[in-house]
């Protein structure tokens, strides 16, 4: 049957002509009428923009009678209990939101997804994120052979919906692996290895990630390598790049995480990159209001504005990122004859190892280093088949690790007096 219906990807395709930046809150909350306030606030905020339906640590889990017990007792929750809510309640939720010109997109971190998706696309809802690495390890302690199997059933789910003409969309989450001190040719490798499994369970519509780290030129190099791997392993897949402000240790204060979010802005504007998923001045503290997602949805567009610059992304290929990134695709990729079996494989045998994840299927035998400008490069490379840095040790020190986390913090809060 002729795939005719997709929404996502008609939406980020228009504004590609254009070279407009997409701005995407992570928006989240436990109240169906603050949810809908919430959806139909970033609507009206009179930029592009993606709708966010974030879920709850329970429902990201799994224990839905939990989430539906907090609920029922008046509890606040991180996030909106998609499962508990149910389809119907969930579809009056979003009734007249989401349409061509305001896709809604379900963001969970769910190593068991299923029941999640099967909920989200009977309230209408066909665009969502995740994947069998990047939702198990940094999340959970399900086991990724267990996470696979789950994600390989769910994303079989999404791909049927061509059946009914509906093209579902998925992105990955693999360019954010633990959110900060994680080189990026691993995040670049991962985030690509997620959308081959996606493509391998019949996903033709997908968007890979990467999350702004440290260093601006380095982002950049990531990026331009993130933009020519997936043009080079996804022909014939409808994609785009998704690029997320900050994941690690926010600002503070409300300058500073101001001022980050306009560098990732600016960033995603020189990258050529088509949606930016944003952080607001709440992200040290506490959950955003409505009011605060919506000034960060501004401030990043008004920047992205201002930049006046046509994307120039640059030829990655020569690139120290681009190198080690193919090499470790091209590692897992010869483990196995599909990505679902290299996968494991590869995390048993060190191929792909992530620093300072303590989950039991992760070596954690690699390590990275901070350097003064910010470059995040590896110093132990474990199992994996890369050359560490030989200039960098790494953090010899609780305090030094912890030093630099507190990088972009070090940067841009006013210093105490």
């Amino acid at each position: 049957m002729t795939v005719e219906h997709a929404p996502f990807s008609a939406f980020v395709a228009a504004r590609q002509h254009t070279n407009t930046l997409i701005v995407q809150p992570r928006m989240g909350f436990s109240d169906p009428a603050v949810m809908r306030r919430g959806l139909l606030a970033v609507r009206a905020a009179g930029v592009p923009a993606v709708g966010t339906v974030t879920l709850d640590s329970f429902t990201r889990q799994g224990e839905h009678d939990r989430a539906a017990m907090a609920r029922e007792a008046d509890v606040e929750l991180n996030g909106y209990a998609l499962v508990a809510m149910g389809e119907e309640r969930t579809s009056r939720m979003l009734a007249g939101i989401g349409g061509p010109d305001f896709p809604v997109q379900v963001r969970h971190g769910s190593p068991r997804p299923e029941q999640i998706f099967r909920t989200m696309l009977a309230a209408g809802v066909e665009a969502t994120e995740g994947g069998p690495v990047s939702y198990c390890l940094p999340y959970s302690r399900v086991p990724l052979r267990e996470s696979i199997r789950a994600w390989s059933q769910a994303t079989r789910l999404l791909a049927r919906q061509a059946d009914q003409g509906v093209r579902c969309h998925l992105e990955t989450f693999g360019g954010c692996m633990l959110g900060q001190l994680c080189p990026p040719s691993l995040l670049i490798a991962i985030s690509v290895l997620e959308c081959l499994f996606f493509a391998e369970h019949g996903i033709t519509s997908m968007s890979a990630s990467y999350a702004q780290q440290y260093c601006p030129e380095q982002d950049a190099e990531a990026l331009g390598a993130l933009r020519l791997l997936c043009a080079e392993y996804l022909p014939g897949v409808n994609w785009h790049v998704v690029l997320y402000t900050f994941m690690g240790l926010y600002p503070q204060s409300p300058g500073g995480a101001r001022e980050l979010l306009r560098q990732s802005a600016r960033l995603a504007v020189r990258t050529g990159t088509e949606r930016l998923i944003v952080k607001t001045v709440a992200e040290a503290h506490r959950i955003p209001t409505i009011e605060e997602n919506v000034e960060a949805l501004l401030l990043a567009h008004r920047t992205a504005e201002a930049e006046q610059l046509t994307p120039e992304p640059a030829d990655g290929r020569g690139t120290e990122v681009y190198q080690q990134s193919r090499t470790l695709i091209d590692a897992v990729l010869a483990l196995a004859p599909s990505v679902a079996k290299a996968l494991p494989i590869a995390f048993e045998r060190g191929v792909l190892d992530v620093p300072y994840c303590l989950h039991p299927d992760n070596r954690n035998e690699a390590r990275c280093a901070l350097g003064p400008d910010g470059r995040l490069e590896w110093c132990e490379t474990g199992r994996m088949p890369l050359q560490a840095a030989a200039r960098h040790r790494g953090p010899t020190s609780l305090e030094a690790l912890l030093a630099d986390l507190e990088f972009h913090r070090r940067r841009l809060d006013p210093l105490p007096r």
